[in-house]
């Protein structure tokens, strides 16, 4: 999941990039703010909902 996460962010950081004409950088910093695990409803226990927050910062490189 944090895999997935951090996938995630450097997926939007390279579009963010293309959108400004850049191209995407070494990472300036990255932090692990968040991982929940909860039951989806009470009807079904097993079942579970996960979130992960990652937060990932990186240089634009003109």
């Amino acid at each position: 999941m944090i895999e997935e996460a951090t996938k995630n962010a450097r997926l939007v950081a390279e579009q963010f990039a293309k959108d400004s004409d850049s191209s995407v950088g070494k990472i300036k910093s990255a932090t692990q703010g968040q991982f929940s695990i909860y039951g989806r409803d009470s009807g079904n226990p097993q079942i579970k909902r996960v979130r992960v927050v990652s937060t990932v910062k990186y240089y634009l490189v003109d």
